[in-house]
């Protein structure tokens, strides 16, 4: 259940720069993963990404950004007067869904992501996940990428019987035989699946248009529909490409976004749940609320880089999955289970090290 907005300042609404980070998800020796990081600057007097959310806010301050320096210093914390807050509390208990019956176990939150790579870049055993899974029986739900690694079937085994699972195709060029394995790692039994993902974030990294995402869940769909499953399918991209591309709406049977509050520079560590409610609106909005809206990865760094009020620690994690759980646990999947060694570095020297539960010991 989303919070009621009357409890919550709507801070940065204008004059707010809006980072949109991709992690790299899927490991492969051939491939150097590159962090690309695409910001989108949005100001009082636009009409698309700012369009979405004035009908929330009764007030807003216009303020031109030109560049990222001036965000400081135009950036206003607007508070909801008691019609607009009366207004979005009335829509946010339809914003935002899990696609599913399921709610928040006894972690806190939704879900959890899972990555089945060794520190080295490998593939871990079966036994490894099974180790990996001592940590995450609380949660009520757990996301996966892709298809490698045999990572259906040992997460499957792994999973305790009430735990149901978000699967995802990472490789677009390779629907129908991503969804066959995914299938064969299931032994056919798809009673424990909630949602199957096409693609992960690549509008966001211009890796496919509005349209060909179309295409993909399209094939997917069927794919999926031949071997028997039933339930929803989405193409997961990042809240700020689903703001500026809501053409993409029309494609998932729910919206699911990825939504770090780190990444905006603007929000600290224990306001990142405020802030994640906040873009489910927006999306909610942008979608003309005919999509429900559910955060499938949102969390913060131990380690990296300062970016503006985000600071990348241990105690500053905590307080970022703590802020997550109380404002909008029914509805986010936490990023990520465990550190990802494998990773470069990446954008702020921080993509290794978005484990909640520190490095895994396998």
């Amino acid at each position: 259940m989303i919070p009621s907005f009357a409890s919550i300042a709507i801070s940065l609404l204008s004059g707010q720069a809006l980072a949109s980070e991709h992690h790299a998800h899927k490991r492969d020796a051939a491939v150097d993963y590159v962090t690309v990081m695409q910001t989108a600057y949005v100001t009082g007097g636009s009409n698309d990404v700012q369009a979405t959310v004035a009908a929330s806010v009764e007030a807003v301050t216009s303020a031109k950004v030109t560049s990222p320096e001036a965000v400081d210093a135009t950036s206003t914390t607007i508070s909801t007067a008691a019609a607009a807050a009366t207004s979005a509390a009335e829509t946010s208990s339809s914003s935002s869904s899990s696609g599913s019956s399921e709610s928040a176990g006894s972690s806190g939150a939704l879900g959890i992501t899972y990555s089945p790579y060794t520190a080295e870049g490998g593939c871990k055993s079966a036994s490894q996940v099974a180790a990996d899974f001592a940590n995450l029986g609380g949660y009520s739900i757990i996301r996966l990428y892709g298809v490698d690694c045999n990572q259906v079937a040992n997460v499957y085994a792994a999973k305790s019987s009430g735990q149901k699972l978000f699967l995802g195709i990472y490789d677009v060029s390779n629907i129908a035989s991503g969804i066959q394995e995914m299938h064969s790692g299931l032994n056919g039994d798809w009673s424990d699946v909630v949602t199957v993902s096409i693609g992960n974030e690549l509008v966001n990294s211009g890796s496919a248009s509005v349209e060909q995402i179309g295409e993909y869940v399209s094939t997917g769909r069927s794919a999926l529909q031949s071997l028997g499953y039933t339930g929803s399918v989405v193409s997961v991209d990042t809240f700020i490409a689903v703001i500026e591309n809501p053409g993409l709406c029309k494609y998932s049977d729910y919206m699911a976004v990825n939504a770090h509050a780190f990444f905006d520079g603007n929000v600290a560590a224990a306001q990142a749940g405020e802030w994640a409610v906040q873009q489910v609106q927006r999306v909610w909005e942008a979608c003309s609320g005919s999509k429900s809206v559910t955060i499938v990865e949102s969390g913060w760094p131990s380690q990296g880089d300062t970016y503006g009020k985000a600071v990348a620690s241990q105690d500053d994690q905590t307080a970022a999955i703590d802020s997550l759980k109380s404002s909008i646990g029914n509805d986010v999947y936490l990023f990520n289970a465990y550190n990802d060694l494998w990773k470069a570095a990446g954008y702020l020297n921080c993509e290794k090290y978005w484990g909640i539960y520190g490095s895994s010991s396998s």
